[in-house]
């Protein structure tokens, strides 16, 4: 008897079939990139809003060699600030420079969901997944065209998750190390990263319960490697502070206010806030109905049970991420929208799997697809002026034209400062408006570069107030700006106005104005400089005046 191995009888392999099997899901998130990178670098020159003002100043300072917190304070973490640093040395300090470091970030992180998706629900549920993520995140209900700080937590949050998971399959020491490396950097980006380093300690301890070795040795092993990554970012952080000699006003502004902060607002002003943050989510309908059927029908699969109980809880603690201090605030929901992106991956999985088990024809299996596909193509078109038609700088004015913001105006402020003064020369903006020092690239007088916490009802309020007076009048800055502005104040009836009544007497005693920025409505402004903002009339809507000190002037 003649035996044959079996391999003679085999049909000859296509190399270039099996090359395009492997590549075409990773041309569709190509397409998904190029899609969603074409509408960012459309709006490329978007001017800078406060947050990414902030971020970018920073950042400007960080590549001047000057650490945080020393000539910029705020209550958010450092990382974002590095994050923006590295952006600007690869891309240059212009506005264009942090956008294109969003750009980044964002792509990498579609790819993570891709990533995260098909390894728990499989090829379909990734692609579904990067494509709904990629097109939510460039929506203006989440401010997505703006370079907040929450993208940079989930840039880290969702590589991290992935690592989670393929760590509770293999156990495996180091990718739990790392795992916890991602969440810490998460956390380092932005205080709401906590929620996900929560998420990664309730998954661990799930499956110890699951595996019964909650009490052993294997999981104290576990648990302390991963906390040792999740741990190792913060406390990196802390020794590089305390080595450039601004711990104490980093611990100061980024714990001991921040708690007072997330602590003020009621739960029933919370409560308000959310609904009426929820009907901005209109536009997200289809996806809304898609992920709700899809839950539905998930949880007959007992096969997926584990994946779909780690997609859901992913979801519960990106939400807690949103909710933390109760503001709601657009760009907060961006931290939801990976987890909410494989949900809706996972309901075309599960519709798929419901049609292939009731072995219905090929046309029933592709329902799920055409109906993500439909509230796909209804959310581009719902948002296509913002997406393909308007220029950056009403798209600017018209996401803020409920209020009136000078986000349009602030590079022209920017612009005369820097062509007005000295490379060394300090300012001082007196206002929330700290891109002023970004596009002037001129360094900061006081190291309050928001007024917010000046008027907030906390104990610090008054003694913040004495200290930025404090500041700009010991460095007697060549510049001074003034912000007339509710939303750079946000002024309540219990505010101290110490700092309004110092301003003015301040002002005109050893500064002369120059510059006046009148504000009547989002869509009108006028300019005055130099000799014509002297005799300028300024009424009461909001405005920008723009002075110079005398000592200057007379040079």
């Amino acid at each position: 008897m003649i035996f044959h191995s079996g391999m003679d009888n085999q049909p000859t392999t296509n190399p270039s079939r099996s090359l395009l099997v492997r590549l075409w899901p990773w041309l569709i998130v190509l397409f998904v990139l190029l899609f969603v990178g074409f509408i960012r670098v459309r709006l490329l020159d978007m001017p800078l809003e406060r947050d990414e003002g902030e971020y970018a100043y920073a950042g400007q300072l960080l590549l001047q060699g000057i650490p945080p917190y020393e000539l910029a304070y705020n209550m958010k973490l450092p990382g974002t600030y590095f994050a923006y640093a590295l952006g600007m040395a690869l891309f240059g300090q212009t506005v264009a420079g942090v956008h294109l470091t969003l750009i980044v970030a964002n792509s990498l992180t579609i790819i993570f969901v891709f990533l995260l998706g098909r390894k728990l629900f499989g090829t379909t549920a990734g692609l579904v997944a990067s494509a709904a993520f990629g097109i939510l995140s460039v929506s203006p209900a989440v401010l997505g065209m703006e370079a907040h700080a929450n993208h940079y937590v989930i840039l880290f949050a969702v590589p991290a998750t992935l690592l989670l998971w393929n760590a509770g399959e293999s156990g495996q020491l180091w990718t739990l190390f790392f795992s916890g490396l991602l969440y810490g950097l998460a956390f380092l980006m932005k205080q709401q990263g906590i929620c996900f380093c929560f998420f990664g300690g309730a998954f661990l301890v799930w499956r110890a319960i699951q595996n019964k070795i909650i009490v052993s040795t294997g999981f104290f092993k576990m648990f302390s490697c991963f906390g040792l990554g999740m741990f190792l970012p913060f406390g990196l952080t802390c020794l590089y502070l305390g080595l450039a000699g601004v711990f104490s006003k980093f611990w100061f502004w980024t714990f001991t206010y921040a708690g007072s902060y997330v602590t003020s607002l009621t739960l029933t002003e919370g409560w308000l806030r959310f609904c009426g943050y929820c009907q901005d989510w209109i536009i997200y309908s289809g996806f809304l109905a898609l992920a709700a059927v899809g839950l539905l029908f998930a949880g007959r699969n007992n096969a997926s049970r584990g994946q779909i109980i780690f997609a859901i809880g992913f979801l519960f603690f990106s939400f807690f991420g949103t909710a933390i201090g109760l503001y709601f605030r657009q760009h907060y929901f961006i931290l939801l929208l990976p987890a909410f992106a494989i949900v809706v991956g996972l309901a075309v999985h599960s519709l798929q799997q419901v049609f292939q088990s009731a072995k219905a024809g090929i046309f029933f299996k592709i329902i799920p697809l055409l109906l993500f596909a439909a509230a796909f193509i209804w959310n581009c078109f719902c948002q296509r002026q913002f997406f393909f038609q308007w220029p950056a700088d009403a798209v600017c004015q018209i996401l803020y034209s409920g209020d009136i913001e000078p986000f349009a105006v602030m590079p022209v402020v920017g612009k005369y400062i820097r062509e007005h003064s000295s490379t060394n020369a300090r300012i001082a903006v007196v206002g929330s408006e700290p891109e002023i020092y970004f596009y002037a690239q001129r360094r900061s007088a006081t190291g309050y570069i928001y007024t917010y916490a000046l008027m907030e009802p906390q104990p610090n309020a008054l003694k913040m107030q004495r200290d930025m007076i404090r500041e700009i009048e010991s460095g007697k800055p060549e510049f001074l700006v003034w912000v007339q502005n509710n939303n750079s104040w946000i002024i309540r009836p219990a505010s101290k106005r110490l700092i309004f009544d110092w301003f003015f007497n301040y002002a005109n005693d050893s500064y002369e104005r120059v510059g006046v920025i009148d504000q009547p409505s989002w869509d009108k402004v006028f300019f005055a400089w130099d000799a014509a903002a002297k005799n300028y009339h300024v009424a009461d809507e909001p405005h920008i005046l723009v002075f110079k000190r005398k000592s200057a002037l007379a040079n």
